[in-house]
Formats: C-alpha cells, sequence, structure tokens
C-alpha cells in the first residue's frame, strides 16, 4: 500500500507547495480580473437619443442620468410627448447600458463562476427594472403613430 505522502500528494511537501502556488495563481488572476471589470464597469457611460431627434440622455454605469439635451424641435410637442420621449430614451440607454455592462462582464471575469452570475443578474436586475404598462403610442414626429 503507498502513503499519499509519495508520489505528488497532498502530504507530499513539494506537492502541497505546488497546489497552494496554483491556487494563488488562479486566486490572483481573479482578483485582476474583477478588478478590470470594476474598473472598466465604472468607467461607463452611454448616450442615446430617441430616433425624432427630439431628446439625447446620457448614463453612468449605474444608470443615472449624467445629461439631457433636448433637440430643436422639442418645444413643438405637447410636453406630456415630451415627457414620455424623454423617459423612453433614459429606459433605452439602461438597456443599453445592461447590455454593455454584461458584455463587461464576460470579458473580464467570464459567465462561469457563481460569482460572475450573480453581478451578471444584480447589474441586470438594477437597470432593467419590470416595464409599466403603456397603452400609449410614441410620437412620430407629426402626430401619434397609430
Amino acid at each position: 500500500m503507498e502513503s499519499a505522502a509519495v508520489g505528488g500528494g497532498v502530504l507530499d511537501p513539494g506537492g502541497a507547495m505546488e497546489q497552494m502556488r496554483a491556487w494563488k495563481g488562479r486566486i490572483d488572476k481573479l482578483a485582476a480580473d474583477t478588478k478590470a471589470m470594476s474598473d472598466r464597469l465604472q468607467q461607463l457611460r452611454v448616450t442615446v437619443q430617441d430616433e425624432n431627434g427630439l431628446a439625447e440622455v446620457t448614463v453612468d454605469s449605474t444608470g443615472a442620468l449624467l445629461d439631457l439635451r433636448l433637440g430643436r424641435h422639442a418645444q413643438r410637442v405637447p410636453p406630456d410627448v415630451l415627457a414620455r420621449t424623454i423617459m423612453d430614451t433614459l429606459r433605452r440607454a439602461k438597456g443599453e447600458l445592461a447590455d454593455r455592462s454584461q458584455q463587461i462582464i464576460a470579458e473580464t471575469v467570464g459567465t462561469e463562476s457563481a460569482a460572475a452570475r450573480a453581478i451578471a443578474e444584480r447589474v441586470h436586475r438594477r437597470l432593467l427594472p419590470d416595464p409599466e404598462p403603456d397603452e400609449r403610442e410614441p410620437y412620430d414626429g407629426h402626430g401619434w403613430r397609430g
């Protein structure tokens, strides 16, 4: 019967040291990848304009509104239409932000680990809440779409 100390097992000091070095290497790589992911996510900004050029919004990595620019024709549409256009554009920006965030997570830490999946799910929930039902059609620049 051969003991575990023979042949590089855990009880073999040389084998144990090699396993510790490999484990430390994996941990160091995960830490570096996680930092790269965090840095890229924090720097992420998304700007989206509605298709009629009434509103342009910029959101930061948390989905917070950083900038709102109204097009020249914004004052020609009813205020409720402009408000809805702004909110729809903001939702689209957050959707694009969620997509880009998922891409960054996949590129840096991957999608295989439970931690990466949990981060991706948290980002998705934060940026893409359940949509509120709205029966009104968006403004097409001339009248209601229908």
